[in-house]
């Protein structure tokens, strides 16, 4: 969490931790880091946090997941565990561990036109990473995988004012991820 607080600050943003249901009320956009999706969903459950996540983010709170954090936006999960739940928001079906175990994990350009400033490829790092197998008709495909048997698989999307990567973008220095959310979460305060 504390690279996701680096590059938001970096960004423009002031970073806050959020581990209690009231403290999501003080903020106006969220980030849901990567980690272990299932154990990342039994303690939204037992800190009583995965109700009003659900809450703001179908009131437009901005949300940004990297890595388990994407699994935590999705609508639905391929081999998740046995009643899995998710916060939900974006119409996607994503695989969990998709590129493999943690001895798979790997780095691969990604060109993401959305947040292409400066303009060139990002280099992504993937962990146990999830990839998108599907998307509904209002999801924006904002980059795809650029590796070997992979290529072509989704690995970041938007809709509306949440947005996921299959990534870590925090483990880059390359700031780009966390000013587009930024941005979007600046955008959505102006709309209010």
């Amino acid at each position: 969490m504390r690279e996701h607080a680096r590059a938001l600050e970096a960004a423009g943003a002031r970073a806050v931790p959020v581990r209690r249901p009231q403290e999501l009320e003080r903020v106006d956009g969220l980030v849901i880091p990567g980690g272990e999706s299932t154990t990342m969903w039994k303690l939204a459950r037992t800190f009583e946090l995965l109700d009003p996540l659900r809450k703001r983010v179908e009131a437009g709170m901005p949300a940004y997941g990297s890595c388990a954090g994407m699994i935590m936006l999705a609508d639905r999960i391929r081999d998740g565990v046995q009643g899995q739940e998710t916060v939900g928001g974006i119409d996607m079906t994503v695989r969990r561990n998709a590129f493999g175990r943690q001895v798979d994990s790997f780095e691969s350009d990604v060109t993401l036109p959305a947040l292409d400033d400066p303009p060139g490829p990002f280099r992504a790092i993937f962990i146990r990473a999830p990839w998108v197998e599907a998307v509904g008709d209002g999801v924006e495909i904002l980059g795809r995988v650029e590796r070997g048997e992979q290529t072509g698989r989704i690995v970041a999307v938007r809709q509306g004012r949440l947005m996921a990567t299959a990534f870590h973008p925090e483990l880059t220095g390359d700031f780009r991820v966390h000013r587009y959310f930024a941005d979007l979460v600046r955008r959505a305060m102006e709309e209010e």
